[in-house]
């Protein structure tokens, strides 16, 4: 499955290429425009075949991103194993430190 998805692939950036090459040659209006359209229509072709990132990734909460909602870089710094005080002063979370 994974060859079949990776040749459809290579056959739809090849055919890019060979239109694209032929746009650069000289053809008339006609030719152009068909050349044109064939290309847009390969190029959304190969855009469908690509992955499409996973909804939990772009969830967004109150016009924030997940990582910002949950606490961003405080969040990172407790993950670390630091939490921040009131004062801003870091304070180890880790036991003995």
């Amino acid at each position: 499955m994974l060859d079949e998805y990776l040749a459809r692939i290579r056959a739809h950036r090849n055919t890019i290429y060979r239109y694209r090459r032929l746009l650069k040659s000289n053809l008339s209006d006609v030719e152009r425009q068909d050349i044109e359209k064939r290309l847009a229509e390969e190029q959304t072709g190969l855009e469908s075949l690509r992955p499409r990132p996973s909804r939990s990734r772009l969830a967004f909460r109150g016009g924030r991103t997940c990582r910002q909602a949950r606490g961003g870089a405080a969040n990172d710094a407790h993950i670390r194993g630091h939490a921040s005080s009131a004062d801003g002063v870091i304070m180890s979370s880790r036991p003995g430190k």
